[in-house]
C-alpha cells in the first residue's frame, strides 16, 4: 500500500480535506493507464484475487487473522469480521471522516483503503486509544465541552484530533479549524469538538 505523509500545518497550510482532494484529482487522470498495468502485470505482480486470501491485521496491538476478497475494504473488515465497531460507516467514500483510523502511524479513512492493502500493517482505532476507565486526554476533552451529539462522527473526529494534536501541540483555534476540515459533523457541534481540541492541548478558548 502506498502511504503519502501528510504535511503539518506549517509546512503548507493544507488542510486533511485539501490533501486529499489534491490526491484524488491525480488518481483519476491515471485510473485507466493504471488499471491497465495491473491487468497485464498481474501475474508478475502476485495480485491477490479474485477469491478470498488470508490477512493479518495488527489492530491496536493484536494479530488478527482472517480470510477476506480482495474488494472488502478495512472498515467491513474491522466492523464486519472482527467486531471492531469503533469506526462508522456513514458515507463510505471517505468524505465524511467517521471511519478514521490510523496505519502505520499515518491517518486514513477505513473506507477507502482495502483490507489486504492493510496486511501486516499497525491499525489502530478508537478502541486502542482509551477506555471509559482510562480516556485519553482528547476523549475527556470531548466529555467535558460537550463535543458530541449523535455521536457517529465522534470516533472519526477524536482520532483526527488526536493525530492533529501530536503534529501540531500547541495550535491556534485557526489552525486546528483548518486541521480537521477532513471531518464532518452532521449534528454541527464544532464549536465543542474546537474547545476540546484546545483543551487537550492545555490552552483555553481564550488562548486562540
Amino acid at each position: 500500500m502506498t502511504k503519502r505523509k501528510k504535511p503539518s500545518e506549517g509546512e503548507s497550510g493544507l488542510s486533511r480535506r485539501d490533501f486529499f482532494k489534491s490526491g484524488a484529482a491525480g488518481t483519476l487522470t491515471t485510473g485507466v493507464i493504471t488499471s491497465g498495468l495491473a491487468q497485464a502485470q498481474g501475474s508478475r505482480a502476485g495480485l491477490k484475487g479474485p477469491g478470498r486470501t488470508a490477512v493479518t491485521l495488527n489492530v491496536n496491538g493484536e494479530q488478527r487473522r482472517l480470510q477476506v476478497e480482495p474488494r472488502v475494504t478495512l472498515l467491513d473488515a474491522l466492523r464486519d469480521r472482527l467486531d471492531t465497531t469503533g469506526a462508522k460507516k456513514v458515507c463510505d467514500r471517505g468524505t465524511c471522516g467517521a471511519c478514521t483510523v490510523k496505519i502505520d502511524g499515518d491517518i486514513v479513512y477505513a473506507c477507502s483503503v482495502l483490507a489486504v492493502e492493510a496486511d501486516g500493517a499497525k491499525i489502530e482505532t478508537i478502541e486502542g486509544l482509551g477506555s471509559p476507565e482510562n480516556m485519553h486526554a482528547v476523549q475527556a476533552a470531548f466529555v467535558e465541552n460537550d463535543a458530541q451529539q449523535c455521536g457517529f462522527c465522534t470516533p472519526g473526529f477524536v482520532m483526527a484530533c488526536t493525530d492533529f494534536l501530536e503534529r501540531n501541540p500547541n495550535p491556534t483555534m485557526a489552525q486546528v479549524e483548518k486541521g480537521l476540515g477532513g471531518n464532518l459533523c452532521r449534528c454541527g457541534t464544532y464549536a465543542g469538538i474546537r474547545k476540546a481540541v484546545m483543551q487537550a492541548a492545555g490552552k483555553g478558548v481564550s488562548d486562540a
